[in-house]
């Protein structure tokens, strides 16, 4: 029997190479080789990417500046997870070099998490390219905006090469950010699913001056995107974003877990083959826990029972292209966790829960579960937000 792993591999070798698998989709760095790197001729160049980088065709964006004649690409730049995109969350990333482009890839996740003066030091233009996956607390929007104000403060232009948000255009829902918590793990003030691709997030920022000072910025749209369409719709080859977003419908699993993942003693599957599509926890009842999410009867999810290791819990199901609230089944699991355990979710020590409230963008969550208020309550006290949100991102939006 072949592993998980070898499964996915095959699965990702024939999304990429088979010749029924054709984009519909032009991607940024596709429509700037159209435009033979007309922006960047002339300019010495650095580039933000990872391995989520590539054309349309699976061809990395640094080794496509690095061949073209009228470009000249003189430095790079890694986020989270390093350029290859396998170091685990949360880990160090080191400055090396680049074995395919022979260029130093300075890390931006490491000492700094923004372009220092010196990182900067020769370069005319800041292109960034690379795939989020349309849930805030992911970080690499953090980093583009963090490149957007060092591009500001030392006179560099910023060029976006803009992708596909994977959930889609339509979807904005989840828990809003209060000021006190924006931090890396959740750098604007946007509703946890956006529904903006990285290109309009940056065009929105820098017009309400989230960015400070403002920079100089371009965006390069893509071609044939629209909003009803999800990263199954595109055609394109997906490239896992980071070790536990290995599959096209990951981002759908992490906007409907990731959050209640962030509290102790939960278990999502994170380093298995199915990252964030399962919630356990050692004090739930995997029948009672399943039959109360069914009961909810949320369009494009089911459930099944999971139990193993002395976790009990369920499985997640969800359909890319239904209208599932993802970011309410965070508070729908957190809630059946908080009534089946003896003491609160909370009961720890403070210091353990600043990560978690970073990615909530509240600690309003933990008042609200420790006094019973109903998850359904809790969700639809995100609604005058979302729709607020909504009205307010229209400018920006470029598809």
């Amino acid at each position: 029997m072949k592993s998980p792993a070898l499964l996915a591999l095959f699965a990702f070798l024939f999304t990429l190479f088979s010749p029924t698998a054709r984009a519909q989709v032009k991607l940024g760095i596709d429509v700037l080789k159209e435009q033979n790197f007309a922006p960047l001729k002339g300019k010495r160049v650095g580039l933000v990417t990872n391995q989520t980088g590539i054309d349309s065709h699976g061809v990395k964006t640094r080794v496509i500046l690095h061949k073209a004649k009228n470009v000249r690409l003189v430095a790079l730049f890694a986020p989270e997870h390093g350029i290859d995109g396998k170091i685990l969350a949360g880990k160090y990333v080191p400055t090396r070099k680049d074995p395919l482009t022979g260029l130093t890839i300075h890390s931006l996740y490491g000492p700094t998490r923004k372009p220092t003066r010196e990182m900067l030091r020769g370069i005319d233009t800041l292109v960034y390219d690379m795939q989020d996956i349309g849930s805030r607390s992911y970080t690499y929007i953090s980093t583009m905006v963090k490149c957007m104000e060092a591009a500001g403060e030392n006179g560099i232009e910023f060029i976006v090469l803009d992708r596909p948000n994977p959930l889609g255009g339509l979807r904005v829902e989840g828990p809003p950010i209060e000021t006190r918590w924006i931090s890396f793990v959740g750098q604007l003030p946007v509703p946890y699913c956006h529904g903006m691709t990285a290109g309009e997030l940056a065009l929105m920022a820098n017009a309400k001056g989230w960015v400070q000072p403002r920079s100089r910025l371009k965006v390069i749209e893509m071609r044939g995107w629209r909003r009803g369409m999800t990263w199954d719709k595109t055609g394109l080859p997906w490239v896992p974003t980071s070790p536990n977003i290995p599959y096209p419908d990951s981002p759908f699993y992490y906007a409907a877990t990731g959050l209640a993942g962030g509290l102790p003693g939960f278990e999502l599957g994170c380093g298995g083959p199915r990252p964030f599509q399962f919630a356990a926890t050692k004090h739930l009842k995997a029948s009672a826990f399943t039959n109360y999410l069914q009961s909810l009867d949320l369009p494009g999810a089911s459930f099944t029972p999971y139990a193993r290791d002395g976790f009990q819990g369920a499985n997640l199901h969800i359909k890319p292209n239904h209208v599932t609230p993802l970011a309410a089944i965070n508070v729908y699991i957190m809630a059946a966790a908080q009534k089946a355990a003896a003491r609160s979710l909370f009961a720890q020590s403070a210091s353990r829960y600043e990560i978690f409230y970073k990615c909530y963008g509240s600690d309003s969550i933990r008042r609200a579960l420790e006094k019973g208020v109903s998850p359904g309550r809790i969700v639809a006290s995100w609604a005058a937000g979302n729709a607020r949100f909504s009205e307010e991102r229209r400018p920006y939006l470029l598809y």
